[in-house]
């Protein structure tokens, strides 16, 4: 009963564990509050309907005569349900053995194995050999969307797929074509499956019959390791899960995050991601020595650049940062800036297309092709729509930005040249130093988002060469210049940023956790988009 106006509750009975949940709870979920998982095939929590269709999850309730599905089934007052019952048992092995007649039984060769539900649920229940021996039906292979495979002998028409992009992406593109045991999925006829998100198709599959076309035979689940982290390719900052093999991003997936993208992602922001450890990278640290740049080691280089720092004393100049910096980075950076004499900074934007899903108001592929647009406010640092030419007297510091369009002669006039970055562009060539760093899936770090929102990202991979973080770097060189201590982990980093910069007072690394928390104050407030 609810008091006080709060929700009201219902308590009931599961597995011999009382548990009060909101009124309105369906079974499955209520008994995953007391570690209670019921098997499942349709049922998806981001997925708004519940039908049943898979015959996985019955349970059998106390005073009724036959078994409910707990997906569909409201939990009530003083219910007694029992998930495990002999009755329950026997009702899914009976589903999972007619899932098997005609399933091609293709682990050894199918991308989903070792991650799959029908695998698992099949090994549970000692399922592991036919009564059948009549030849299985053979249906093959087919591609629904360009970068979409889908291998209908391993479909089990949960309709998972069919629903998400029904109920949560409002585009019917796909149906259940015929019936029975000769059902399939296809789109709908004259229609294509052409949808910015129907990427999350593959990832509610329970099975392994939708698979991105990139991702085939590419990797198995015990080859894979994965590292919790934030989208980079627009400020939403979704939240995922990024899969690498031999320090290669081999799959992106969506991570959950209610206050950000729900269970789901973008397109562009897979590709981008398994995109970003491509191309050709600095890797050493280089200095000036007459007419050419000299790789070192990173001893000899800070020792350099500070006594080179120490003697320009505080020249003024400008600076150039990436928006798809880290926050970290950002602010060392910030720490270097005012030692120089130089105010803030600038960045260019790179534009695209919008794309919204519908049924997720927070979940929306940005104008803005940048991770760290905010963060780049917050630290001072102004947008602009062209880089100045670089060919002013001072100080120029440069980080991570790839100096699209600039002159072979860009920074020759500055009296200190300084560029940390992950690749070489040609204009970096006129630097004094060239600092190699880490990319975002290289290194700990954090993004703000666009509405104020701070959220970690974990490294993934090994940097190439030498390449470090950019904080990480930077400490050491104030620190040879009596700005602090040198850093060496993300939460001394993180700690001494929030110290410093009001916008992230009170908040800690380990307090902002894998779901992460808003920035304090009017410095979090988004960046102004056209189209956004």
């Amino acid at each position: 009963m609810a008091e006080n106006g709060a929700q009201p509750t219902i308590t009931l009975t599961i597995d011999g564990v009382e548990v009060t949940v909101p009124r309105g709870t369906r079974v499955i979920e209520a008994a995953e509050r007391v570690g209670v998982v019921v098997p499942r095939y349709c049922y998806h929590p981001g997925i708004p309907t519940r039908p049943a269709q898979c015959r996985m999850c019955l349970v059998e309730v106390e005073g009724r005569p036959k078994l409910e599905p707990s997906c569909t089934l409201q939990a009530t007052d003083d219910m007694v349900v029992h998930t495990a019952s002999d009755t329950a048992r026997t009702a899914r092995q009976s589903v999972i053995e007619f899932l098997l007649v005609n399933h091609p039984l293709d682990c050894p060769i199918c991308d989903a194995a070792g991650q799959c539900m029908l695998q698992d649920y099949a090994y549970v229940t000692n399922q592991l050999e036919s009564r059948v021996d009549e030849p299985k039906r053979v249906m093959g292979r087919a591609r629904i969307a360009d970068d979409i495979l889908y291998f209908a002998d391993r479909c089990i028409i949960c309709t998972r797929c069919v629903r998400f992009m029904r109920d949560v992406a409002e585009d019917d593109a796909l149906i259940v074509a015929q019936r029975g045991d000769k059902a399939y999925i296809d789109t709908f006829p004259g229609r294509e499956l052409d949808n910015p998100f129907q990427g999350n198709i593959v990832d509610v599959c329970p099975v392994g019959a939708l698979v991105h076309e990139d991702f085939v035979f590419k990797a198995r689940a015990w080859d894979m390791d994965a590292t919790a982290s934030v989208c980079p390719g627009c400020p939403t900052g979704c939240n995922v899960t990024i899969d690498t093999k031999e320090n290669q991003i081999v799959r992106v997936k969506p991570r959950h995050n209610a206050a950000v993208n729900s269970w789901w992602m973008c397109d562009y922001g897979r590709r981008h991601l398994v995109m970003t450890n491509r191309g050709v990278r600095a890797e050493v640290p280089l200095i000036r020595d007459g007419d050419a740049l000299r790789p070192v080691d990173w001893a000899t280089a800070l020792a350099w650049l500070a006594e080179k720092i120490e003697a320009a004393g505080s020249p003024g100049g400008r600076a150039i940062v990436s928006p798809d910096a880290s926050n970290e980075n950002l602010f060392y950076v910030g720490r270097l800036l005012a030692r120089l004499g130089v105010e803030g900074g600038e960045f260019q934007v790179e534009q695209g297309e919008t794309a919204a899903l519908p049924t997720v108001p927070t979940l929306k592929l940005r104008a803005d092709r940048a991770a760290n647009v905010a963060g780049a406010g917050i630290f001072g640092a102004q947008r602009v729509a062209a880089l100045s030419s670089g060919a002013e007297a001072g100080a120029l510091v440069v980080l991570d930005d790839a100096l699209d369009g600039a002159g072979e002669d860009f920074g020759e006039a500055a009296d200190l040249f300084l560029y940390l970055g992950t690749r070489l562009p040609a204009a970096a060539r006129n630097a004094d130093a060239v600092l190699p760093i880490s990319t975002f899936a290289e290194m700990d770090g954090s993004f703000t988002n666009f509405e104020g929102r701070v959220q970690r990202f974990h490294q993934a991979l090994t940097p190439p060469g030498s390449a470090r973080p950019a904080w990480m770097i930077l400490s050491r060189v104030l620190a040879r210049l009596g700005d602090g201590a040198a850093v060496s982990d993300i939460r001394t980093a993180f700690e001494r940023m929030a110290a410093d910069v009001p916008a992230f007072e009170g908040l800690t690394w380990d307090g902002i956790g894998l779901k992460g928390a808003p920035v304090a104050g009017t410095a979090a407030a988004a960046p102004a988009e056209a189209d956004a």
